[in-house]
Formats: structure tokens, C-alpha cells, sequence
């Protein structure tokens, strides 16, 4: 280094930062980063949307056993449960369970199933989303779905425990709706 005699020797450092400096600043710069992502991450998850993984077939053949989605769990908070809802609730006769299945009546709605077939309000359900080889021929005769409850069916109607079993889910129960599968990655898409 050569030093300039107008200079003298200790100026010439005063603007040269140490190496630990810049570690230390750079260190900070991305342990402050790390700390933020896992905050707007947990916020995320706990707040907005949850990955789940399904277990069982009774939603095939748009869910396959051990597919991994996000639910949103705030559309519910803010918005209203709609007839086809592909929804996430808590098993009504065991809370430590969850259940993903379609939402096939709504509060009030009158409900009757003849030979497989589903009426709502005197009025046959269209439901391309179960094939024919998945459904089933059981009847129910005609029921009014309770205030602040659902009728829920999974699409594949030969297996599925649904609200033909257990009864109408309570609103309260219901906590996501499916939004969108991204394991496996050859399926992945938005759950219709």
C-alpha cells in the first residue's frame, strides 16, 4: 500500500470496513430474511391456507388416495358455501378427523335420493363429477337439510361414508374448501 504524504496513514483506513463487519452485516441481512419468511409463512398456514393429504378414495376420481392440497380456509369466513363445494369439516361424531367431501344441499334445501339419483328442491342434480362406474343405487326418502347445516356426498358414491351415514354437517364443522392439488405433480390444478 502506498501512502501519500498528505495524508496521513490512519485517514486512509477510516472508509475501508472489516471483513467480520461484512459478515456480521450480511449474516444479519439474512437471518432478518429468514425470520420474516417463516412469520408470512406461518401466517399463511395458520390464517389463509392449510396443505392437507387425502386419505382414501370416496372423492375419485378427481381426488386420489394421498394427494396433497391446499384448503382456504378463509373463503368461508368471508364468504358463503355454495352447492358443489368441494369442502373440508371435522367428522361430526369424531372431532380428531377430518373429511373432505361435496357439498350436495344447502340449509333448507329438501333432499331425496331415488336409486342413486340426487333431488334437490324437486329438481335432479346434474353430477358429471361422479362417473357411472362409481355410483351406487341406495334411496333416501325426502328429508329438509337443518338451519346451518349441509348435506354432503363423496363422489365416489359406491364407498363413500357421507352425510347419507353420519347426517347433515354443522357449518361449524366446516373449516376449508379444497382449492388446489399440487402433489402429484402430473394432477396438480385447481379441485372442481
Amino acid at each position: 500500500m502506498e501512502i501519500n504524504g498528505n495524508i496521513p496513514p490512519e485517514s486512509e483506513d477510516r472508509d475501508v470496513i472489516e471483513p467480520t463487519e461484512q459478515r456480521r452485516g450480511a449474516m444479519h441481512s439474512w437471518l432478518r430474511d429468514l425470520v420474516i419468511s417463516v412469520v408470512v409463512s406461518a401466517f399463511i398456514i395458520i390464517f389463509l391456507y392449510q396443505p392437507v393429504r387425502v386419505e382414501g378414495t370416496s372423492m375419485l376420481p378427481m381426488l386420489e388416495d394421498q394427494d396433497r392440497l391446499f384448503i382456504n380456509k378463509v373463503a368461508y369466513r368471508v364468504g358463503e358455501i355454495h352447492r358443489g363445494d368441494v369442502v373440508v369439516f371435522l367428522y361430526p361424531h369424531d372431532h380428531e378427523k377430518s373429511y373432505i367431501k361435496r357439498v350436495i344441499a344447502l340449509p333448507g334445501d329438501t333432499l331425496r335420493i331415488d336409486h342413486g339419483e340426487v333431488i334437490v328442491n324437486g329438481e335432479r342434480v346434474k353430477e358429471s363429477y361422479v362417473p357411472k362406474r362409481f355410483a351406487d343405487d341406495r334411496s333416501q326418502p325426502e328429508m329438509t337439510v337443518p338451519g346451518h347445516e349441509y348435506f354432503v356426498m363423496g363422489d365416489h358414491r359406491s364407498i363413500s361414508s357421507d352425510s347419507r351415514d353420519f347426517g347433515p354437517v354443522d357449518r361449524d364443522l366446516i373449516y376449508g374448501k379444497a382449492a388446489f392439488v399440487y402433489w402429484p405433480m402430473d394432477q396438480a390444478g385447481v379441485v372442481r
